[in-house]
């Protein structure tokens, strides 16, 4: 019951946030100070994204977006994880990783769309890696400080207890650095959509929610250009409550590690 009174709050507030936002929106559009054609009123990019979506093309070009974000950005886990696990357990590993981790971050993953094109043309695989470059760094640096910050008393109660090796990397190590991983995973899904929208405008690959605003530029077609911007938002709203929320519920609440926000 305290569940389902939670969710509808989180709905309501989320409503309330949407609705401020949009008649803001809706009053700069009207005031007559940019024109009508750059910034469409609602209704219009309501009828935009209506008839994209009746004819599927803003559904084709979501789901050609969303494989590529989720490609790479489940790469960018197994790859990062495990690393950053490594990292925090041996040092070797984190001598030989934070340095070049330390170099290649600041490096724009959009820089390397140019790069690719010429390795491999066109195509998804060059979204796929912009994608898979700009969330590893994240990933692999909460995972590397969530696991150095596991309270040395846990491990030394835990195997006073007679916990092995085996059940202190799992049942200890693991939920104590999932905080950490958790949110190296959001920062990195919010970089993965940065990167695929930016990687899909450059390479041109005609499909994905990039390219669609950069050839709805090409036209002023501005409520399209908006309408899939609503879209991506749409999916990182979705993606927020209802994946990285329930692993949160389902993990580090559930063990006690966080507290969840009293209304």
């Amino acid at each position: 019951m305290t569940g389902s009174s939670d969710r509808v709050r989180s709905i309501r507030r989320a409503t309330v946030t949407i609705l401020v936002a949009a008649l803001c929106y809706e009053a700069i559009a009207r005031s007559g100070y940019f024109p009508a054609v750059l910034v469409p009123t609602i209704p219009k990019i309501a009828a935009a994204l209506w008839r994209s979506l009746l004819d599927g093309t803003m559904l084709i070009h979501a789901g050609f977006t969303l494989y590529r974000v989720l490609f790479g950005f489940s790469l960018a886990i197994v790859f990062g994880v495990p690393l950053g696990i490594m990292m925090a357990r041996y040092r070797p590993v984190q001598n030989f990783v934070l340095p070049l981790a330390s170099a290649l971050m600041p490096v724009p993953s959009l820089a390397w769309v140019p790069i690719f094109i010429l390795w491999f043309g066109l195509g998804n695989t060059v979204s796929i890696l912009v994608v898979f470059y700009a969330a590893t760094f994240p990933i692999l640096l909460n995972t590397w400080s969530g696991v150095r910050s596991v309270n040395p008393l846990w491990l030394r109660a835990a195997g006073a207890m007679g916990a092995d090796e085996n059940s202190l990397f799992w049942k200890v190590i693991i939920p104590g650095a999932s905080p950490f991983i958790i949110t190296g995973m959001r920062q990195a899904f919010l970089r993965a959509w940065i990167a695929v929208v930016g990687a899909e405008m450059i390479a041109a690959s005609d499909w994905g929610l990039g390219w669609t605003i950069f050839d709805a530029k090409e036209f002023l077609n501005a409520d399209v250009m908006i309408a899939a911007l609503v879209v991506i938002g749409c999916i990182g709203f979705l993606f927020e409550r209802l994946v990285f929320g329930s692993l949160e519920k389902a993990t580090v609440m559930r063990w006690g590690m966080v507290k969840a926000v009293k209304s």
